[in-house]
């Protein structure tokens, strides 16, 4: 198991930059997009965390964000350390020292010594700062120096972000940055809240994924998160900060449902047709999504979060109300088939959450909290309980269970309808007796049940033996008679 990309700041060395690290810190997994994610210590409530030089609300007198120099502890930054913060930075391209704090170390409660690890690669030439952003925080990039480090840090297998050359003016002065664009920021911040959360590494992610299509256009998603640890074993991100046309959007979900429905190389055409035709994951196994990602574990494509920020809270709440109105003929599934059946079939639909960089930042529990609504529902729920589809399958084989045992009374209730009945004493037929008179219908007495129809054939029986008895008695007197009216003639004559 590779060690955790989030080491304890309480064990770590106190390592110098031009120092070996030690065999058991900062390993990486060799494959972070298939093998199982290494989730970071769990973040602590956002009420007790802030940015060091940031307001803290309702402070404890005699506490401070930022530690003072009287303190005992020591903020120096180590080489393990620093090479979490180049190898975030080789993914990421631009953040924060908040950004970093949130992403590699959720435990601490304030970003001090992110910040001073960040000075202390800006002194090695390593980092600098890019801009400042409208916030104030300073925006960091690699140098080139740190971008070649960070390429060697990171596993082979894992997407190295372009390096962010520094420009200068026609002066010769530096160009700062200042065109940057808000929405690279809200991305990091958003992959930086969820791995506080626990929901995998930095190396659980991936940005700006290219997903190609046949005409020609190719869909880019702003994050791509991999964390089975945490339940989810693929999803997509898309950061939206208000600023763009809903049907933007609801065209994002059509391109990446076409996507989805791509099928693999070599897949047979006709198998396929028919697995769509019949519904179920079947069909899954001959779609491309599925030789690039890996199962979800639910039903249905890999899910798409939209992760709305800025503007205010009543637009963002009206545009997530607009999407869900717009899209959901590729979020909404289609109801299973037959009576009572309520369930809904999500094999081939694409399950979509949504929420708020300010919701999540603002709820104790983060990202990991009750932040997350799935569009079809009005609850806001964790994302493993918005992901789950309660309405699905499992509701399918339950429903389809009753539906078959309330078609079996129906039909038990209507041969019991036509079951006959005796003629006689007025029972029902048994199974017997009716399968009797189907099967031999030249019988007599059809008309009676098992019962009567054996009185019945007692009594004929009874009756056959006494007609015999009288006539054999009458036959014995006519006998008798015949004998003794010969005795007195005989007796006469002589």
């Amino acid at each position: 198991m590779p060690a955790d990309f989030t080491p304890d700041p309480a064990r770590e060395p106190q390592e110098t930059d031009d120092q070996e690290p030690s065999e058991d810190l900062d390993q990486v997994p060799s494959a972070p997009s298939t093998g199982p994610s290494i989730a970071p210590s769990t973040a602590s409530s956002p009420a007790r965390r802030v940015p060091a030089g940031q307001p803290r609300q309702n402070r404890t007198p005699g506490t401070f964000d930022n530690p003072s120099k009287s303190l005992k502890q020591t903020w120096k930054p180590t080489h393990t350390r620093k090479k979490e913060v180049l190898k975030a930075l080789g993914i990421f391209q631009r953040a924060t020292a908040e950004h970093l704090w949130r992403m590699l170390r959720p435990g601490d409660a304030h970003d001090r010594c992110t910040r001073d690890t960040l000075n202390a690669l800006k002194d090695d030439g390593k980092v600098r700062v890019e801009t400042r952003l409208e916030s104030n925080h300073q925006l960091w990039v690699l140098t080139e120096r740190g971008h070649k480090e960070a390429k060697q840090l990171l596993p082979g297998n894992v997407r190295v972000s372009a390096l962010r050359k520094l420009e200068f003016d026609d002066d010769g002065e530096p160009v700062t940055g200042e065109g940057y664009d808000e929405h690279a920021a809200a991305v990091t911040m958003t992959a930086a809240v969820l791995t506080g959360a626990g929901y995998g590494t930095p190396l659980s992610w991936q940005t700006e994924i290219a997903h190609r299509l046949p005409y020609g256009y190719t869909q880019y998603a702003d994050l791509t998160m991999r964390a089975p640890d945490a339940g989810v074993p693929a999803m997509l991100l898309e950061v939206d900060r208000v600023n763009e046309p809903v049907d933007e959007l609801v065209d994002k979900l059509r391109r990446y449902t076409d996507w989805f429905e791509l099928l693999a190389p070599k897949a047979d055409k006709d198998r396929e047709r028919v697995a769509r035709a019949f519904g179920g994951a079947r069909v899954h196994d001959l779609r491309l999504w599925s030789r690039i990602y890996p199962a979800t574990g639910r039903e249905g494509y890999v899910p798409v979060a939209f992760v709305f920020t800025g503007k205010t809270a009543a637009q963002r709440e009206s545009r997530m109300r607009r999407l869900e109105q717009s899209a959901r003929r590729y979020f909404a599934g289609t109801q299973y088939a037959g009576g009572g059946i309520t369930a809904v079939d999500y094999h081939q639909a694409v399950p979509v959450v949504v929420t708020e960089l300010e919701r999540i930042t603002a709820d104790p529990d983060g990202a990991a909290g009750k932040v997350w609504r799935r569009l079809g529902r009005d609850e806001w729920q964790t994302l493993g309980e918005a992901l789950d589809n309660p309405d699905g399958d499992r509701l399918y084989v339950v429903q389809a269970e009753q539906s078959r045992r309330r078609q079996k009374e129906r039909e038990a209730a209507a041969r019991e309808a036509q079951r006959p009945v005796c003629r006689r004493c007025g029972a029902k037929f048994t199974d017997d007796r009716w399968d009797s008179i189907r099967h031999y219908p030249a019988e007599q007495h059809r008309d009676l049940c098992t019962s009567c129809l054996h009185e019945h054939w007692e009594q004929v029986q009874a009756e056959q033996a006494a007609r015999r008895q009288a006539e054999e008695a009458a036959a014995r007197e006519a006998a008798e008679a015949e004998a003794k009216k010969g005795r007195g003639l005989f007796g006469r004559r002589r």
